[in-house]
């Protein structure tokens, strides 16, 4: 996953929709592959790295990270680390996260009724 130069033509054209269009913002935080089923798998609660890993199988541990860290950055979720040995780390949804939870069921029943149709 390569970063977009803060100084090319396509960051600023990103950065003015986003401030223009405040479904690309909400897409920009919550869009990609991963980010709405690590947020799904996280709405029932705290979840360790590897319950995650456990929950979705196919995605790879880099991108696992790099999308935990997505949304720990963008305050969608909280990263936990008790000093402990082996050190234990938990993730779960802040308030933000879990004002997600009535949009992604409404995703859910949107794709049980428009999937066989597609």
């Amino acid at each position: 996953m390569s970063k977009i130069k803060e100084t090319s033509t396509n960051f600023a054209n990103k950065q003015a929709l986003a401030n223009e269009c405040l479904e690309v913002y909400s897409t920009n935080i919550i869009g990609g592959q991963w980010s709405l089923p690590i947020c799904y798998a996280l709405l029932s609660g705290k979840l360790r790295f590897g319950e995650i890993k456990k929950v979705l199988p196919n995605i790879t541990e880099r991108m696992l990270t790099l999308e935990l860290k997505k949304l720990e950055k963008n305050k969608v979720l909280t990263r936990k680390i008790y000093p402990e040995v082996p050190p234990r780390v938990e993730y779960e949804l802040t308030t933000i996260g879990y004002e997600l939870k009535p949009i992604i069921k409404e995703l859910e029943n949107w794709a049980i009724k428009h999937k066989t149709i597609l």
